[in-house]
């Protein structure tokens, strides 16, 4: 990768609202899988997600006029916030289209924050064609949520802080991709510094963009995508996700619903914290690798990347989970 991303990432404006989060060791999961677990704890933003990192940075680099004529973004949520918060800091006005699928916590939380929020389609493509609707109708800044160089840099951040918080060795770092924003940031900068590092990506079975992507060459869009884990709920990966994610990215594993509930239940179980669907893929992802590889006593980070999920559904949740523990345990005994 051109060192273009590292400076970028080293000169990222995210330190006015987001803070260098916690590089946690998962004790119980580490002990069950046989390798050191350790979570990268985005959950623990004021807006319990990374995306305030990368939605800062991007209003921040903007000229004034543009900062002055207000800005509009669409957003599964987590984005949205962080735009919003963006908005309240730089007072900037700020409107977020977001599906009607959006968990209410998210919702509101916009709302608190000062963004006026739009609910508009059933996915996060049917806001995105709305939103940049209203941008050129109403002369609005379109803050691209995944697709955009400062927005990358900005999430890349984190690959730069957890290098810097474990200096030892890293076997793979594990990555959830909606847009790929995320895991373009974090894997232009590991692969730059510590190349020998693996970079995985980790998605939902239902939502399998980027690995439909590297599979074909080329972007490609989905007919549809699975709701349950909404943070990731994207038809196509990034142009610039990609372009980045083909020359650095490892592999892709994908996951079941099931293994997603039991790695929230994993999650809780090492923090107390509940992650949202979209927030756990990391955790699902290393389970999975593991049980297929094989391998014992490496050091696996899996980056925690959001905690927004809607009370109503952890009922739900735990059920599920009790169905993805008890397929592990039929896959550890067949094996």
């Amino acid at each position: 990768m051109p060192r273009t991303y590292i400076e970028k990432i080293l000169r990222a404006r995210v330190y006015d609202v987001a803070v260098e989060t916690p590089l946690e060791r998962a004790s119980r999961l580490s002990a069950r899988v046989g390798n050191q677990v350790l979570l990268k704890r985005e959950d623990t933003q004021q807006v319990f997600s990374f995306k305030l990192r990368g939605a800062y940075n991007k209003i921040y680099q903007l000229p004034e006029e543009q900062r002055a004529g207000g800005v509009i973004a669409a957003s599964a949520g987590n984005h949205a916030q962080g735009v919003a918060l963006a908005g309240q800091r730089l007072g900037v006005t700020t409107t977020i289209v977001m599906p009607v699928t959006t968990p209410a916590i998210k919702v509101e939380t916009v709302r608190r924050l000062g963004g006026k929020a739009v609910l508009q389609g059933d996915s996060y493509d049917d806001a995105f064609a709305y939103a940049t609707k209203l941008a050129s109708d109403k002369g609005l800044t379109f803050i691209h949520p995944f697709d955009d160089p400062d927005v990358i840099a900005g999430q890349g951040t984190i690959g730069m802080e957890l290098l810097r918080q474990h200096a030892d060795p890293i076997h793979a770092v594990f990555v959830p991709v909606g847009g790929g924003g995320l895991i373009a940031g974090v894997a232009a900068y590991i692969k730059d510094i510590r190349p020998e590092i693996k970079v995985i990506g980790v998605e939902p079975e239902d939502a399998p963009t980027l690995e439909r992507a590297l599979a074909a060459g080329r972007r490609v869009t989905l007919p549809r995508v699975g709701l349950f884990a909404d943070g990731v709920a994207v038809r196509q990966i990034g142009e610039e996700p990609f372009r980045i994610a083909r020359k650095t990215v490892d592999e892709v594993i994908l996951v079941s619903t099931d293994e997603i509930c039991a790695a929230i239940k994993d999650v809780f179980d090492d923090t107390r914290s509940v992650a949202e669907p979209a927030g756990a893929l990391a955790i699902a992802g290393i389970k999975k690798y593991v049980a297929r590889e094989g391998i014992t006593d490496q050091t696996l980070i899996g980056i925690l990347s959001g905690a927004n999920v809607n009370f109503d559904r952890l009922r739900h949740i735990a059920e599920r989970a009790e169905v993805g523990e008890q397929r592990e345990a039929l896959l550890a005994v067949k094996i």
